[in-house]
């Protein structure tokens, strides 16, 4: 019969310095993915309400020339004329040139809005993660209570 050969490799067993770097490691990339989730939050921020003005800016350039167009066309009708069809036409053209970039506007705020979205859940994750891990350390950091020796009880 055919004995079974055991492999010669011996497992190696973690020695207490290799694992307390690492943890070390892991605690210190926490703490800076925790740093750089704050930085770009704060500019994420700044560039979604940047796109935010700009489209309600957008928005409301629409609406007013929408307005104006109107005047412009009643003005038109009741005394056609060059300068009044030459100003409807300007407005129109205005119009169009604004609804054309609104959209856009619209979907990069909301492409913007939703990656800082992504970006707020991650930080709070990480962030919990750093508190708790924090507050283990203090734990297992604490010194150990001295216990007070009972008196016995006098035999009565």
């Amino acid at each position: 019969m055919a004995a079974k050969k055991k492999s010669a490799r011996k497992k190696t067993v973690v020695k207490s310095a290799v694992l307390s770097k690492k943890i070390e490691s892991a605690i210190a990339a926490l703490t800076e993915a925790s740093e750089a989730g704050a930085k770009a939050i704060d500019v994420r921020g700044k560039e979604v309400k940047k796109l935010a003005t700009a489209a309600k800016r957008l928005s409301k350039k629409r609406a007013t020339l929408l307005k104006r167009k109107k005047t412009a066309s009643n003005k038109l009708k009741s005394a056609p004329g060059v300068e009044t069809r030459k100003a409807l036409n300007a407005v129109v053209k205005e119009l169009t040139a604004v609804s054309k970039q609104a959209p856009k506007a619209r979907a990069v705020k909301a492409a913007a809005a939703a990656e800082l979205a992504g970006l707020k859940s991650a930080s709070k994750r990480v962030t919990a993660y750093v508190k708790s891990l924090e507050k283990a350390d203090k734990l297992l950091n604490k010194p150990a209570k001295k216990r007070k020796k009972r008196r016995k009880a006098p035999a009565a």
